[in-house]
């Protein structure tokens, strides 16, 4: 979220800037469901979506506030677009889910893909778990489809339950 607001134009002091990015990151991030819809609606209508934080700074307890515009969004989508932030990172969590669920035995992968659950962290940004699960599900879904189609239409597989669970109260389960 720091790096996200970059200069932004507002008088944040240097020293309260990771602070500043934390408390936002808290109160006003959440994860989307579609990108591009979700810049769509904050530019059709800034008024409603960007918020206004408002701090103090600690030693001359100056007042300063700043914008929280496309980073309350941006921050989480790291965790499923990691290459739009760096080309160092391309795996998105979903699919590192998948690939851990798939490098289990055989007859334990519809468990764990019923039983996926989040704690504490950045879990906890609102609609996190609701991606995550579409996301997992999307990609076993076309696994599903892909083994059909190149079997020929001979096998197929019984549709797999994807559940990612996130409980209210998942910040003190750490």
């Amino acid at each position: 979220v720091r790096q996200l607001r970059g200069g932004g134009g507002e008088k944040i002091p240097p020293a309260e800037s990771m602070e500043v990015a934390k408390r936002i990151k808290e109160r006003y991030s959440y994860v989307c469901p579609d990108l591009v819809k979700e810049f769509n609606k904050y530019d059709n209508d800034p008024a409603k979506w960007i918020k206004q934080y408002e701090g103090v700074e600690p030693i001359k307890k100056t007042k300063y506030s700043c914008d929280v515009g496309y980073e309350r969004f941006l921050g989480p989508e790291i965790f499923f677009n990691p290459e739009i932030f760096s080309s160092d990172f391309t795996n998105p969590l979903p699919r590192v889910v998948d690939e851990s669920i798939q490098s289990c035995p055989i007859d334990t992968r519809r468990g764990l893909y019923k039983n996926i659950v989040l704690s504490g962290g950045s879990t906890m940004f609102k609609d996190f778990g609701r991606r995550l699960q579409r996301d997992v599900k999307r990609t076993v879904d076309w696994r599903i489809k892909r083994s059909f189609e190149l079997s020929g239409g001979k096998i197929k597989a019984s549709p797999l339950e994807v559940n990612v669970i996130s409980h209210h109260m998942q910040r003190f389960a750490v």
